[in-house]
């Protein structure tokens, strides 16, 4: 039986990064629409849970406060955005070196100078690269020559040294690909982002980013428990078997669910990650910054690891310490994995971290997807699918919030403008 809704409203599948800004969009624009989510609650891979008293976000994620996407939908205020240091700890000859930005760090600029992580000229190079990211336009930066990750830094003249002890670890985790084969647009834009704003977690977790998306669209205008199984022309169809109808559909959800969506039997491809939460007695870091494995895979599983309730005090109850480690892959012997990390986190941190205890593993099979290159060229793809179907999400645009965020925005624009 078809649905009651109104044959202009917009049915938007998915209720993740790229639909809720899709809808706000639309809502600008005095568009109707219905968000529909398959899970109980929206935001998609940016999600939060609660779990005795920690906040336990779904996979270690970073909001970028450059993000200019981000810049015109959310109130950063409201978000209350606690920043990490602009810089890391890379462990490496059996001690973390620090690594940080002199610029706005200058304090630290003896250590960092001294710190093998990297030569003084890769140092030099560093800020050259910085440079050369943060300047001009960023449509303009989509336009440089596209390349992996790792043939970037070898042009930019990077020595084997600070690629393997800083880039591999620190740009991989961003990544989820140690090796470096992302495309170099993703990489260039993230370096930007990161030279011109803060890495921050909001104070109650970045589900918050989604929270506040969905509170600015109207009232019932987002339906949760409501997993769409078919596209029939401007048809949705649900799994309880209602069919909602509109003046057009938008695919919000991530690749694979969108190809099974629209009828594409070419996987997706996409990176898979391992993200281990603990719960310490007292914090194994005395400051919000990031910790990196600067010795591979020799050293153990650990790829890096921060402490969020040294960034956002709420994400532990009182006198407690959350630690997040993220491995990449996903592995089928879960039990073998905690064995290998807290065997390595004892090897850094001491005969404490044996005693903390692990609070939950995320799995994530579908973390982002694999954007090597030719995957951005051009990085914007185009939102129209067919006649009436539209589609957003990170795989449509650099595969971070931002990109999401843009996808859903040239989704909604795209819509309106073909009436």
């Amino acid at each position: 039986m078809v649905g009651e809704s109104p044959a202009e409203q917009v049915v938007i599948v998915g209720g993740g990064m790229a639909g809720l800004a899709c809808a706000a969009h639309l809502a600008r624009r005095g568009r109707k629409f219905t968000v529909l989510e398959a899970s109980d609650r929206p935001g998609g891979r940016v999600r939060t849970d609660r779990v005795d008293g920690f906040q336990l976000d779904r996979g270690f994620q970073v909001f970028l406060t450059a993000y200019p996407e981000a810049q015109d939908l959310f109130d950063y205020g409201r978000l209350e955005l606690r920043n990490f240091e602009p810089g890391a700890l890379v462990w490496m000859g059996g001690r973390f070196r620090r690594l940080v930005d002199p610029w706005r760090r200058p304090r630290h600029l003896c250590a960092t100078l001294a710190a093998p992580a990297a030569t003084f000229g890769d140092k030099l190079r560093i800020a050259r690269f910085r440079r050369e990211v943060a300047r001009g336009e960023l449509a303009a930066l989509y336009q440089r020559p596209e390349q992996t990750m790792l043939a970037r830094l070898r042009r930019q003249g990077f020595s084997q040294v600070v690629v393997e002890r800083f880039f591999r670890p620190f740009l991989g985790g961003v990544f989820l690909d140690r090796e470096l084969e992302t495309s170099s647009r993703l990489g260039e834009f993230v370096f930007r982002m990161f030279a011109q704003g803060a890495a921050a977690l909001p104070e109650h977790g970045m589900e918050a980013l989604s929270a506040q998306l969905a509170a600015s669209l109207p009232a019932g205008s987002v339906r949760t428990g409501a997993r769409a199984t078919a596209i029939d022309g401007r048809r949705v169809q649900l799994a309880s078997g209602e069919w909602l109808e509109g003046s057009a559909v938008v695919v919000a959800t991530e690749a694979p669910a969108a190809r099974k969506l629209l009828g594409d039997p070419h996987p997706a491809s996409g990176r898979s990650v391992s993200c281990l939460y603990y719960a310490a007695s007292s914090p194994p870091l005395s400051e919000p910054i990031l910790v990196l494995n600067g010795e591979g895979e020799a050293a153990g599983p650990i790829n890096n690891l921060c402490v969020p309730s040294a960034v956002a005090a709420s994400y532990a109850p009182p006198g407690k310490a959350l630690v997040s480690v993220t491995v990449l892959g996903t592995s089928d012997d879960s039990e073998g994995l905690q064995r290998r990390v807290k065997a390595q986190l004892v090897g850094w941190f001491g005969s404490a971290a044996a005693e903390w205890r692990h609070l939950r593993t995320y799995a994530i099979d579908y973390a982002l997807p694999t954007q090597t290159p030719p995957a951005l060229n051009p990085v914007e793809k185009p939102c129209r699918v067919r006649d009436g179907v539209w589609m957003c999400g990170d795989h449509c645009d650099t595969a971070s919030i931002n990109g999401a965020l843009a996808s859903g925005r040239r989704a909604a624009e795209a819509l309106c403008a073909a009436g």
